[in-house]
């Protein structure tokens, strides 16, 4: 009996030599439990955060009905004015057919100058694509009225395919705007039976936090939360920003062909490219008159080149002739058509600028919705958790003493944390495992593992 106690008094003098002693079951529990505690306020923070996120998509959802509103009119009036002008074009071929035969001539020789002055041009001008640029226009040319050449020097044909261009942009950004709408909508639904599940099993420190209108939703957005999936990203936490990224460096390329004057709302300027040399898709050239075109804008629409007509005399020739005693190019229709053209041209660039407006909204308002999803999405990721208690376990804590008292050794912990497998990591030394300091920072650390090896932020 005498030996017994001997090598028990040995063996605590040896633990209380090594280290300190190790918390007892009840004081591991007790750890767990302050840990709990600090770990629903950080979830009850997140939800509250995802609570701003939704409340930020709803008010980007208003500004949207708005730019869907001003869209619709303008298409209509885009779509008003291009009608008007396919009709008054039609007239003006109906009076053209008086003098079909002479015309004609003069078209036929008018289109190879006007061909290969733009070829000599664009060669002289841009680095690469003079070959397209010629078949395009001769495709162009062979369908193009000869008459549509003087009216602006734009066919209506040249606006009708930017019309198909803008429709298909406004297609993607429904399209993306509306991925970003479900998946924060997912995101908040989610957060929404977390709170729940904490509020109705667990944690009488858990306070209730708010209670929205569209806190829980109806079935029908449930049930889309559940089905939600984004072509535009994989698995993981989306990246708002990332959808809208592409698209906004895109529109630098895109918009300014359609309208001069949106560079400078860009902000930018012809400027030299990575090696130094001069990047041809933003330089605007001025061929022979005031008319301004870039290398892109020819390269996407070879109708540009039409501008050129003023060089060819046989081009000229077509605007007045006479077709038995009646000028197509001299009356009021010519006019009515430049009329409906110009409204044409001018409600194309309004539905651009209202275009990169959205844009624009959408590029800043999805920047900010992936800095609060970052921070506050990952509470989402909680809703299949199924546990009623113990959601946060401290398993084992081991001290050792140090032999510089200045500078105490750190401490081992094992730690389970929601359905994650256990963690082992280190805690500073000059934190003592009986500081309630500690299970806040053993919470902490165990979380912030948990949300970078569960949440991947594509």
């Amino acid at each position: 009996m005498t030996l017994s106690w001997s090598f028990l008094v040995m063996c605590l003098l040896y633990w209380s030599a090594e280290g300190l002693l190790p918390p007892s079951k009840d004081e591991l529990s007790q750890m767990s439990l302050l840990g709990e505690k600090y770990l629903d306020q950080q979830i009850e923070n997140a939800i509250n955060g995802v609570k701003e996120m939704k409340t930020l998509m709803e008010k980007s959802g208003e500004d949207h009905n708005k730019f869907l509103k001003s869209l619709e009119e303008t298409k209509k009036q885009k779509e008003d004015a291009l009608n008007t002008a396919k009709e008054v074009e039609s007239k003006l071929n109906d009076e053209q057919t008086l003098c079909n035969e002479s015309m004609q001539a003069l078209w036929e020789e008018c289109k190879p100058c006007l061909k290969n002055t733009c070829i000599k041009y664009y060669s002289r001008t841009c680095s690469s694509g003079s070959g397209m640029v010629g078949r395009q226009l001769e495709e162009i040319l062979n369908r193009t009225s000869p008459i549509s050449i003087w009216i602006n020097g734009e066919n209506i044909d040249s606006l009708l395919e930017e019309d198909k261009e803008q429709s298909k942009r406004f297609e993607d950004l429904e399209g993306r705007y509306t991925e970003v709408s479900d998946g924060v909508d997912s995101i908040f639904l989610d957060s929404m039976k977390v709170f729940d599940h904490m509020h109705s099993f667990h944690h009488p420190f858990m306070r209730p936090l708010f209670y929205s209108p569209f806190a829980y939703g109806d079935s029908q957005n449930q049930q889309r939360s559940r089905v939600y999936r984004s072509p535009y990203y994989s698995s993981g936490f989306p990246s708002f920003h990332s959808m809208f990224q592409p698209m906004f460096d895109m529109a630098r390329n895109i918009f300014d062909s359609f309208d001069p004057h949106m560079e400078d709302n860009f902000g930018t300027s012809p400027s030299p490219s990575n090696d130094g040399s001069i990047n041809e898709d933003v330089i605007r050239t001025r061929p022979y008159g005031r008319d301004q075109m870039t290398c892109r804008e020819i390269r996407r629409n070879s109708a540009g080149c039409l501008k050129l007509r003023e060089e060819c005399e046989k081009c000229k020739e077509i605007q007045h002739i006479d077709c038995s005693g009646k000028k197509p190019l001299d009356g009021p229709l010519k006019e009515e058509l430049e009329r409906a053209l110009a409204m044409a041209e001018k409600f194309t660039q309004e539905y651009n600028r209202l275009l990169r407006k959205f844009e624009e909204e959408m590029f800043n308002t999805s920047s900010l919705l992936d800095m609060v999803n970052r921070q506050f999405g990952w509470v989402s990721a909680l809703a299949n958790q199924t546990q009623k208690d113990g959601m946060f376990q401290i398993k084992t804590v081991i001290s050792r003493t140090s032999e510089d008292p200045e500078k105490p050794e750190d401490t081992n912990v094992s730690v389970q944390l929601f359905d994650s497998p256990p963690m082992t990591f280190t805690v500073p030394g000059d934190i003592p495992w009986n500081d309630p300091k500690f299970s806040e920072v053993v919470a902490q650390e165990a979380l912030d593992r948990y949300k970078q090896n569960t949440i991947v932020v594509k």
